[in-house]
């Protein structure tokens, strides 16, 4: 299995509108941001989205990935899903509506955010088209399958929101978690690559911070660790010399065999 990083930056993006800090100045490309996004390609060649930010269009077309089989929501805020529009040049080439899967909550608010991709009623005119969805509910602890990809999804706390991770095969991919419960570290137990959001170095209302997100890597005990959901606040060069080894910060592009 392959995972690839579209987007590792925060809500608000790196470079962030109106600032010129350090980081935001940086030359580094590992220093550019864009919002959270991924994609798993199974041996299979089964391709599944997770999320849809709002650059997703420059994402897939900077990774190369012009295939996507389904797509998995963690949940329903802008930075996530903003970016769904963007499917039609996908679902413009199959021969039935994408599956979407997401909770029966984040449905029912892409629903109100993007009634024409879900809705079979609203029909493009002749000569255009549309991006076209297929609602998939899913429930934290029941698994399905995608494929060849087996998915257990499990919940976690962000604030008001009930956040979807993901373990798929020897993968377990959180983001926007305040914390991680006991079950879902029973969930993911033998991972060989964990990804988790760590926002800043201090404590968050509704992220973890990078601190936080280092003592629950060490818990699970994969291989591989890598935070996402990254901010302004470092520089990537910075942050992946002072995390343990085993932990670092991931990049826009990077990519990596799961096994």
């Amino acid at each position: 299995m392959k995972l690839t990083f579209l987007g590792t930056g925060t809500s608000f993006g790196v470079p962030q509108i109106g600032c010129h800090c350090r980081v935001c100045r940086s030359s580094d490309p590992r220093d550019r941001r864009t919002r959270v996004g991924a994609v798993v390609e199974t041996d299979g060649g089964v391709q599944i989205l997770l999320d849809t930010p709002p650059e997703l269009r420059l994402q897939l077309v900077t990774a190369g990935i012009d295939k996507v089989d389904a797509v998995l929501i963690t949940h329903e805020h802008a930075d996530h899903t903003h970016g769904m529009d963007d499917l039609r040049a996908i679902t413009v080439r199959r021969d039935a509506p994408l599956p979407v899967y997401a909770s029966a909550g984040t449905h029912a608010a892409l629903a109100q955010k993007f009634p024409y991709i879900f809705d079979d009623r609203l029909k493009p005119l002749p000569g255009t088209s549309k991006p076209e969805g297929s609602a998939r509910v899913i429930e934290p602890g029941v698994p399905f399958a995608i494929g060849d990809a087996e998915i257990i999804p499990f919940a976690v706390p962000h604030g008001k929101v009930t956040v979807l991770g993901f373990r798929i095969g020897a993968l377990a991919y959180i983001t926007d978690a305040k914390s991680v419960p006991d079950d879902v570290l029973r969930t993911i137990a033998g991972v060989r690559v964990l990804v988790i959001n760590a926002l800043f170095r201090v404590e968050h209302p509704t992220h973890l911070s990078i601190p936080e997100a280092v003592r629950i890597a060490q818990a699970v005990g994969a291989e591989r660790t890598f935070l996402t959901h990254l901010t302004h606040d470092y520089l990537h060069a910075d942050l992946e010399a002072e995390l343990p080894r085993g932990i670092a910060p991931a990049f826009d592009g990077l990519t990596l065999r799961v096994d």
